[in-house]
């Protein structure tokens, strides 16, 4: 019966990943769905798989009996994910050092850690804290130009980007065999600069921002990491496209996600409920 409860959270995800569509209309929409498809067939699977565990390898569930084979699959999932866990935590604090590693200066009420290249680079490095790395070819630029990266850095910082988008590389990891998961990462790292690039534009000009942004990805000599909240990333075409069109036209606010938005997290619990089933 445990393996049963596996493979129907497998087909729920599989089907979810492989028909619905990301929406491509307004920001908050497209922002709560794509989070919705990248995380709600991830945390259906982490919650069977806590439910089997939780059940253990003796008992019958509505009748039928249990076995170790669920058992030992629902373990070893968890540990493999809790093992790649620490070995992105293990690679995350390595960046910070790194980055801890470079010489600080004062520069407009921030500290900031610059780093000893003429690439043009601006990050926010690390976790819930993260470090402010910028270039010494970045501190070259004019002062409006510099001021608008800084702002739009700022714009990570606040909304924590580096931190969360460290747990949801984790589960991008984790289930990188569902379908569409590259997709989804992608969509999501461009409606994150979306969003920092909307929160910058209400500090600063966004003709200065889109300018700062075509400089740095003209130079782009350095890559960020996944532990980077960048102002440009390796993502360009149509991605940079979409980010100078969103600066140049009226503000789209990408607000956070509100509680209603986060219902459907109650229904991904719904394995939890079945160990009273159990006997």
């Amino acid at each position: 019966m445990h393996l049963l409860i596996i493979l129907v959270a497998l087909g729920v995800a599989w089907s979810l990943r492989q028909h619905l569509p990301i929406l491509k209309t307004g920001w908050q929409q497209r922002f709560e769905r794509t989070l919705f498809l990248f995380l709600f067939p991830p945390l259906l699977l982490f919650m069977t798989a806590i439910a089997v565990l939780c059940m253990g390898p003796q008992g019958q569930m509505v009748g039928l009996q249990a076995g170790w084979f669920s058992y030992i699959l629902a373990a070893a999932w968890l540990g493999i994910a809790a093992l790649l866990c620490l070995k992105l935590g293990w690679q995350g604090w390595q960046a910070v050092c790194r980055a801890r590693e470079c010489p600080k200066i004062h520069f407009e009420a921030k500290d900031i850690r610059v780093l000893d290249t003429e690439a043009l680079f601006a990050a926010q490095i690390g976790f819930w804290q993260p470090e402010l790395v910028v270039s010494q070819g970045l501190l070259q630029i004019s002062r409006e130009h510099l001021h608008s990266v800084l702002t739009h850095e700022q714009a990570h910082y606040y909304y924590r980007d580096t931190f969360w988008f460290f747990w949801l590389s984790w589960i991008r990891d984790c289930t990188a065999w569902l379908p569409n998961t590259d997709a989804l990462w992608q969509e999501l790292l461009i409606l994150r600069e979306l969003r920092a690039d909307c929160w910058a534009a209400q500090q600063v000009d966004p003709l200065l921002l889109a300018e700062s942004l075509l400089m740095v990805v003209s130079d782009r000599t350095l890559e960020p990491d996944i532990f980077c909240a960048a102002l440009a990333s390796y993502q360009v075409g149509d991605r940079l496209e979409q980010r100078i069109d969103a600066l140049l036209s009226p503000q789209q606010d990408i607000a956070k996600p509100n509680l209603q938005s986060w219902s459907w997290f109650v229904f991904a619990c719904l394995p939890l409920f079945t160990v009273v089933l159990h006997s």
